[in-house]
């Protein structure tokens, strides 16, 4: 899913962390970030302020981390 204009980045990182298996964020170069690891959210966070984070894409690994993430981001975004 693309992510637009994350505008809580604390909310979002918790429905990250509450998340069972792991979690992606790609970007259009093909960097991809891990957001279960603490060093990779703290660089992807940066991605997600810079202008670039709009070309960025969420995967989670499970349709249930999927869905706790979806509903997250109907949330932030409402």
């Amino acid at each position: 899913m693309k992510l637009n204009n994350v505008k809580d980045v604390q909310k979002f990182i918790a429905a990250v962390n509450a998340c069972e298996h792991d979690v992606y964020l790609k970007s259009v170069e093909g960097d991809v970030f891990n957001l279960k690891s603490s060093l990779s959210q703290y660089i992807a966070i940066g991605r997600l302020i810079e202008d670039a984070g709009e070309s960025l894409e969420l995967f989670a690994q499970t349709r249930e981390d999927e869905a706790r993430l979806l509903k997250m981001l109907t949330e932030l975004n409402g």
